[in-house]
């Protein structure tokens, strides 16, 4: 439904109707004579006018507040809102509430408003499509006791719900990679990026005394600094081409194709991560989605970055991408490739180039496959996709991955 109220008018077909019936009345009277006539004209106009006070003069106001069971919703999934309405006004005779959703989200969030202040309204919401969305405000349509005159207010600010994209199980890498998962692949060497990877050292002459570490200063007698121990994380690079030549242009409705692509990104990076790889998720121009390094922090702000990509601008070459030491597993999630576009993607070494494509054009797949690329099209079973772009699966003709 859309989030913009239509207005109503101050009364409703039966008010109107009254009000035409009066008339008719008046008319009738002079016409035949009869002042019983006028006295019932009378009486409806005194209801009508008796309605929209009832209606419209109480002045009725309080705060709405939101609870969203699920902080972020997938796609699919199901969450509960609880909206706390506490309502200062006279006693409503008739009221239907009304918490305006956003068409990415569906749920029945309309109802019969109790008559009790301080009212608890609870409702089930189901994401239908990525994005960061607006819920509310709510609705409050008021009737009269006769059904002559209605009132629609709004109460309330609006509460965002991030819907991200749904993440799919996914089969495990084939042990031609590495038996171990990630602790086994390529490995790069970094500084500080963990708790335990601090270590003191004697302090030298040159180093900051911002490093100096006193509690081992003052166990040893010595002045100490800080060292920061190399610390080894295996390494995947997952790339979301979002180039804008890619995906059909943008409209009022979703391309399928992108979100499928979206959500596979999402599934295919998370899926890394449980294998031990740290995962670094860029586009196609660079620009870094997320950092996955195994806490929930950095899972969660994947999910927020993907909620919110489009198709737009231009790739850069993948090998510009790293930083000269080729990654272990290398994705890359694509829309519209040819031939040619599929001969220029070079892996840089990369120890598992996997290529997933929403829609290959003839030659594509032979094209990358000369390249070193494994890869398959990407539909709407994720899972089965990546389980055809396994090297191990290409590398046995089609054999079951090694699970």
């Amino acid at each position: 439904m859309s989030t913009a109220v239509r207005r109503r008018r101050a009364l409703t077909g039966r008010g109107a109707g009254a009000l035409l019936a009066g008339l008719l009345l008046v008319i009738a009277a002079n016409l035949l004579a009869a002042p019983i006539l006028l006295y019932v004209a009378l009486l409806l106009f005194l209801l009508v006018l008796f309605a929209v006070l009832v209606v419209h003069i109480p002045r009725r106001s309080g705060p709405v507040t939101r609870r969203i069971s699920t902080d972020l919703l997938t796609v699919g999934e199901e969450s509960q809102v609880a909206v706390r309405f506490d309502l200062r006004a006279l006693r409503i005779p008739h009221g239907i509430w009304h918490d305006q959703l956003p068409p990415a989200v569906s749920g029945d969030a309309t109802g019969e408003f109790p008559t009790d202040n301080g009212t608890s309204i609870r409702y089930a919401i189901t994401g239908v499509r990525r994005g960061v969305w607006a819920v509310g405000p709510l609705t409050l349509h008021t009737i009269d006791p006769f059904g002559f005159a209605q009132r629609q207010q709004e109460f309330g600010e609006t509460r965002t719900v991030t819907v991200v994209p749904e993440v799919v199980p996914l089969a495990p890498l084939s042990s031609n990679i590495g038996a171990a998962g990630g602790t086994a692949h390529t490995s790069s060497t970094r500084l500080g990026q963990g708790s335990d990877n601090l270590s003191p050292r004697f302090y030298v002459s040159g180093d900051s005394m911002r490093r100096i570490h006193w509690r081992a200063t003052a166990h040893r007698g010595d002045l100490m600094v800080r060292q920061e121990e190399e610390e080894s994380s295996p390494d995947a690079l997952v790339v979301l081409d979002r180039t804008a030549r890619r995906w059909e242009r943008q409209g009022p409705t979703a391309d399928v194709a992108f979100e499928t692509a979206v959500s596979a990104c999402a599934s295919v990076a998370l899926h890394l991560v449980q294998e031990g790889y740290g995962v670094d998720v860029l586009d196609s121009a660079g620009t870094v989605l997320g950092r996955l390094r195994g806490h929930e922090d950095d899972r969660d702000g994947l999910l927020v970055a993907l909620a919110m990509v489009r198709p737009q601008g231009e790739a850069r070459d993948i090998v510009s991408l790293f930083d000269g030491t080729p990654p272990g597993p290398l994705v890359l999630i694509t829309g519209h490739l040819d031939e040619e576009d599929a001969a220029l993607l070079r892996h840089g070494g990369a120890s598992a180039p996997i290529l997933l494509m929403t829609d290959p054009l003839p030659g594509a797949a032979e094209a990358a496959a000369r390249l070193g690329w494994s890869s398959a099209p990407l539909r709407d079973d994720i899972g089965a996709a990546w389980e055809d772009a396994l090297p191990a699966r290409m590398a046995t003709g089609g054999g079951h991955v090694q699970r």
